[in-house]
């Protein structure tokens, strides 16, 4: 069992900045592919960036491509969000992700362990 806890989140002005957090624990952290996803209100959750079990391979949405930057730290076990640039359509609550049997995914069904996320919001 993975267990994943998210930080960091909350209110911003537009064109601001934030850095969200996932620390795992349970399994080797360098078995997982993570994931940041997230869902507004009303909406779908949609992906937002993935970063593969070394880090050599990250993707994007385009939504965030050029805003956004996913990292790991494999020896804390953590992930990380930096968010620039930040707009009102970023607002939703952020879920971090872990998947046991990809090397990266964009698809939500890909991944085996979810966060409890956190929110953001960004203010005009």
């Amino acid at each position: 069992q993975v267990q994943l806890v998210e930080s960091g989140g909350g209110l911003v002005q537009a064109g601001g900045s934030l850095r969200l957090s996932c620390a795992a624990s349970g399994r080797t952290f360098t078995s997982l592919a993570m994931g940041w996803f997230r869902q507004a209100p009303g909406k779908e959750r949609e992906f937002v960036a993935t970063i593969s079990r070394t880090a050599a391979t990250t993707y994007y949405a385009d939504s965030v491509k050029g805003r956004f930057t996913i990292s790991r730290d494999n020896a804390k076990s953590t992930m990380y969000l930096q968010m620039n640039s930040l707009k009102p359509d970023d607002t939703a609550v952020y879920y971090c992700a872990a998947a046991l049997s990809r090397y990266y995914s964009i698809a939500s069904r890909d991944y085996d362990y979810w966060g409890q996320g956190t929110q953001v919001t960004v203010s005009s």
